[in-house]
């Protein structure tokens, strides 16, 4: 035993350190030491780590013939197949049910870990394929067992690495891409030769990084968003406050003052909302409860937003039910949805054209709905309208454009809420949206 554990444990220590050294992996280290540990201990198991029969019993070592003691169960078989261990438990003794045991026990922490582990014994064939390799690779464990991998796995860089591994004896982790079911996922692959899985065995560790590539990917695209919409008033603000330093009549200061203030205001505005956002998508929100009248708070928005329709000869009408219609919300987020769907609305209606806001009970649920007759949306754009700084149509939408976040701050206030929000448009003919809140929101013990 004492042999057998500075090397499983170099082994481990081998396959934690590369990948923390790698950009990832700071991420990974927690879940890849616990992979390597309870590989660890099962090589330890198979090369001899548990305790052969009469190990300790003076009396059950006598009855072991000096040829050796009998063949110790073939742990990673066992871990394959539950019916080999239960029949293997028949034909040994009680210390040959005690390994079988173990095997089972470890075999179940292989499967639960959150990496895919592989393992592949003589001739290139899996032993081990745990469930989470099965997710990743879209194959079940069951398949996958006692077959090449090539014939489970059609990766051909994959295979190369492992026939690599096998060939020149050496550790090696690589980042591949990986098609399943149509969809291309990022792995990161480590392959490991262990002598002790039989000759040419390879142990091959998989985590899937494509979730991780994407949330870089979306705070990439946030930061570079974040850094234009301040960046564009920042710049005009400098070269007006440049111009009045060089000297200009009073009414060019006059305009160049309240260009100034509404530059201000849409940093303000952004700043504000990306606030709101961040305190949206953390959790930790706190919603004030209470019984709130829909008709009252879509009267008092679109009220808020009349000077602003008629400026842009847009006509705003509500359309309230005659009974009253509440809901158990907290009023001003329910307020600054609206706000912000109007918003949306008079922003994208030409002049002449019709915002209608409409609210009614539709069995256990209150319906809200903001509907304009302006550009409409694209179906191709329906999906994406919710993300934080989806622009439609760029071109389009200059010189009438918000903060870009509106939208988002809508959809995770009705989530917060238990609801759902949709979108409905037919490019030309306008915009639907269409908000869905349970009319009595039970409220969980921990809160929302």
């Amino acid at each position: 035993m004492n042999r057998v554990w500075p090397a499983v444990a170099a082994a481990a220590l081998v396959v934690v350190a590369g990948l923390a050294a790698s950009p990832r992996g700071a991420l990974h280290l927690g879940i890849v030491a616990a992979c390597a540990l309870a590989v660890a201990a099962l090589v330890w198991t198979v090369t001899g780590g548990v305790e052969r029969p009469g190990g300790r019993d003076p009396q059950a070592a006598a009855a072991v013939p000096r040829s050796g003691a009998p063949p110790a169960p073939d742990v990673l078989q066992t871990a394959v197949s539950p019916a080999a261990a239960d029949a293997g438990s028949g034909r040994a003794g009680g210390n040959t049910r005690g390994a079988n045991g173990a095997a089972l026990g470890l075999a179940g922490i292989v499967d639960a870990l959150p990496v895919g582990v592989i393992a592949l014994g003589a001739g290139g064939r899996i032993d081990v394929f745990n469930a989470a390799a099965g997710d990743i690779f879209g194959v079940s464990p069951e398949r996958a067992r006692g077959r090449a991998l090539i014939e489970i796995v059609r990766n051909s860089e994959l295979d190369r690495r492992v026939a690599a591994t096998i060939r020149e004896g050496a550790r090696d982790t690589a980042a591949i891409t990986h098609l399943t079911s149509g969809a291309e996922r990022h792995l990161v692959v480590t392959t490991l030769p262990h002598p002790a899985l039989g000759p040419g065995g390879v142990l091959i560790i998989v985590s899937d990084t494509t979730r991780v590539r994407e949330l870089e990917a979306v705070r990439r695209e946030f930061v570079s968003n974040v850094s234009h919409e301040l960046r564009t008033p920042l710049t005009a603000v400098k070269l007006m406050v440049e111009t009045l330093q060089s000297g200009v009549d009073k009414a060019a200061r006059e305009q160049f003052l309240s260009s100034i203030a509404q530059e201000t205001e849409r940093m303000i505005a952004l700043v504000e909302d990306l606030l709101d956002l961040a305190r949206l998508e953390s959790g930790k929100l706190e919603l004030r409860l209470g019984r709130v009248d829909v008709g009252e708070v879509c009267r008092q928005a679109v009220r808020a937003q009349e000077a602003r329709a008629q400026a842009g000869e847009v006509r705003l009408a509500c359309e309230l039910p005659a009974e009253g219609l509440e809901v158990t919300a907290d009023r001003d987020k329910l307020s600054q949805v609206l706000t912000n769907l109007l918003d949306n609305a008079l922003r994208h209606t030409p002049p002449g054209g019709n915002v209608t806001v409409r609210t009614y009970a539709d069995g256990d649920t209150a319906v809200i709905e903001v509907a304009d007759t302006g550009s409409g949306i694209p179906s191709t754009a329906l999906a994406h309208i919710f993300e934080r700084f989806y622009v439609v149509d760029p071109a389009r939408a200059r010189g009438r454009s918000g903060t870009g976040l509106g939208l988002a701050i809508v959809k995770h206030i009705v989530e917060a809420h238990r609801g759902s929000v949709s979108a409905e448009s037919e490019l030309g003919a306008g915009s639907r949206f269409i908000c869905r809140l349970p009319r009595d929101l039970q409220i969980p013990a921990h809160g929302l």
